[in-house]
């Protein structure tokens, strides 16, 4: 048994041996066919193989001449090779793609054109009343309320209604002075004396006026002419018509002059009162038509008129109110009632709001239902109209209403720059070269973004898959969104542009508190529990801009915590669209810990997920424990840590791990 082992191992040693020898054999008939020129090649090849410079893929403006460890985040440098960053022909640094990187990529492109830019701002607003058309019906005169004829409110009155029934001795007096008047003017009309008919013709009206002026009308005076004596009781009509909204009298009531006893509102048309973003208020214009619908009347639609802009932004709420007046004629819309409004804006050459049936007129500053074709007085206030232009809309009615637009998808935008990538493609190789471009952008007209300069008409511009570019460009050290041709200037050395000496990211240390809940509460897929974190982190946010005097500041991390800010004023009804939105929020707090020191003891783990809102996405946790908020219990695991932000917790060794010995 023992020699048949040992038989076997030698045939094994033998094989080796034997297939060591034809390896030798083949090698060398190699490298006899390779002439002195191919290995001088070879040697060059290796040469140039070389690391020209070693970096870091998340802090690229690192370049240093051997292998380490990054001083900003510790991560082991990669190597950059000769070549990696050069130019192209025309000087810009971009990057290249052939057909299989572009598909892998999932690169898509859209072309530059002109088009209209249609903005339609949906606002939520809550109808009122027209203060302008409150009518409050007052006592004139001191008395006692015997009847109430309109006892309850809500009740609709015509222009001379039945209101009251009054008792007052005053009036009483006045009635039989009105009546004394009439008998001294019919006693003097046979008299021979000019001043006696002249005096008592005085009285008589003196006394007919006063009558009036206690709210007697002129029938009431001539009944009482007729009947000859006072009347105890004066029924007092209504001047107006509308509903009564308030009722403070009561039968029995003795009243003052001056005593409110009615308010009476004309419902005929109203007022709606809205709240925009500042963000909308490049497409809002006083005398712009407002398209409303209401939950009570499906399906119909209602129409008003911007009417004021407050000129001033609530604090607290970061919004600017509008008031609309619209034509209530049939009185559906009742004060109190919330309604949902769109206002579409075209936007046209030079900025300014193209709406066909204001273009070149005239209208009323106090009367925006008030329109003509030249300069008049107004119908209802006479005063003079003015030309609509004043209030940002178009002189012209012909005039050029497509604007040069890209997709808003298109741009990657950081708070100061906007950023696109522009396709250039090789025609004879195929390959696809996207180069960076810093962009002017306009205002959003829906899914669109207007261009004000640095593109024109006809290019492509990537709309997805920019991101990845700009990642790959990073990671290459190139200049790029995050990293402008700039941030690698000469003499620039470690520290410059990696974090602001004077601004610390610590100052959001509650608000990171309140966003980890957040992400937690979508992890679960507890969507109310969600929007209940959302809304103090919005708090929060508003926290630290009113706490640091912030308020509408757009450069460094006031910049940041202001963009933040604008994502957080408005909850998405979906779980969907609202993990949407979170990935926005992430991307921001992405950018604000790898521009800004952290120190703090809330340790954040910077997570990613390839799959997650369809280029990949971002997120932060206090765990390393994957937990993804995109997808929730669908795939609760996917995703890994990327980095780490906070103080480094250092752990104790355990005794004897180190330096101890034990005996086995």
């Amino acid at each position: 048994m023992l020699n048949k082992i040992k038989n076997h191992w030698m045939l094994i040693i033998v094989g080796v041996i034997l297939g060591m020898i034809f390896m030798k054999v083949i090698s060398s008939a190699s490298n006899k066919g390779q002439s002195h020129s191919d290995h001088k090649g070879s040697v060059a090849q290796s040469a140039k193989e070389d690391p020209k410079f070693w970096t870091c893929s998340m802090h690229p403006q690192i370049k240093l001449p051997e292998k380490g460890l990054c001083p900003i985040c510790a991560m082991d440098l990669i190597p950059m090779m000769d070549g990696d960053d050069e130019a192209d022909d025309s000087g810009t640094v971009s990057l290249k793609l052939n057909a299989k990187a572009r598909q892998l990529a999932e690169v898509q492109t859209s072309e530059v054109v002109y088009r209209e830019a249609v903005n339609e701002i949906r606002l939520v607003g809550k109808v009122d009343y027209d203060e302008t058309r409150l009518s409050y019906i007052s006592a004139w005169i001191d008395g006692r309320i015997d009847r109430l004829f309109v006892d309850f409110t809500g009740i609709k009155v015509r222009k001379g209604d039945h209101l009251i029934k009054l008792y007052s001795p005053e009036l009483i007096a006045s009635q039989e002075e009105y009546l004394q008047a009439i008998k001294n003017l019919d006693d003097t009309s046979g008299s021979q004396l000019g001043v006696m008919r002249s005096t008592a013709e005085t009285t008589l009206k003196s006394s007919r006026e006063k009558l009036r002026l206690y709210g007697i009308s002129d029938e009431q005076i001539e009944e009482i002419v007729q009947r000859g004596k006072t009347q105890e009781h004066m029924t007092i009509n209504s001047p107006v018509f509308g509903t009564v909204i308030h009722k403070n009298g009561f039968e029995g009531m003795y009243v003052k002059t001056g005593e409110k006893i009615y308010t009476i509102a004309d419902l005929s048309r109203v007022w709606l009162f809205l709240e925009a973003y500042e963000s909308d208020l490049p497409w809002l214009h006083y005398g712009q038509n407002v398209t409303i619908e209401a939950e009570s009347y499906p399906g119909e639609k209602f129409q008003g008129k911007i009417a004021f802009i407050e000129p001033f932004v609530n604090e607290k709420t970061r919004t600017i109110k509008l008031r609309v007046n619209v034509d209530n004629k049939g009185e559906k819309l009742k004060p109190g009632m919330f309604v949902r409004t769109t206002i579409k804006a075209i936007t046209g050459e030079g900025g300014k709001v193209f709406e066909e049936e204001l273009a070149g007129k005239w209208i009323c500053p106090m009367h925006p239902d008030i329109v003509k074709d030249k300069q008049v007085p107004c119908d209802i206030c006479g005063m003079d109209l003015i030309k609509t232009k004043e209030f940002g809309f178009a002189e012209e009615a012909t005039m050029q209403t497509k604007v040069l637009t890209i997709p808003k998808t298109a741009p990657l935008i950081t708070g100061r720059r906007a950023v696109v990538y522009v396709e250039n493609v090789n025609d004879e190789t195929g390959v696809h070269r996207y180069e960076g471009r810093e962009i002017v952008l306009g205002p959003r007209a829906g899914d669109n973004y207007i261009v004000e300069s640095g593109l024109k008409e006809g290019e492509r511009v990537v709309t997805k898959g920019n991101f990845k570019i700009d990642s790959a460009l990073q990671i290459q050290a190139k200049p790029s969104m995050m990293n402008p041709a700039d941030y690698y200037s000469e003499g620039g050395g470690v520290i410059s542009g990696a974090v602001a000496e004077d601004e610390n990211a610590g100052v959001l240390v509650a608000a990171f508190s309140e966003y980890l809940r957040l992400s937690e509460s979508l992890a679960s897929d507890n969507y109310e529990e969600a929007v209940g974190h959302f809304e103090t982190l919005h708090k929060e946010i508003e926290q630290v801009i009113q706490k640091n005097s912030w308020i509408n500041k757009s450069e460094g991390l006031a910049g940041f915590v202001n963009k933040l800010h604008e994502e957080l004023k408005e909850v998405d009804a979906d779980i969907k669209p609202f993990r949407e939105r979170f990935g926005r929020i992430s991307l921001i707090v992405k950018e604000i810990l790898s521009k800004y020191e952290y120190k703090e003891d809330v340790k954040l783990f910077l997570s990613f997920c390839p799959m997650a809102l369809d280029d990949g996405a971002y997120w932060l946790q206090d765990s390393d424990d994957i937990r993804n908020p995109y997808y929730g219990a669908s795939m609760l695991a996917c995703g890994e840590v990327k980095k780490e932000y906070g103080k480094k917790i250092v752990k104790p060794e355990p005794k004897g791990s180190k330096g101890s010995h034990h005996n086995h």
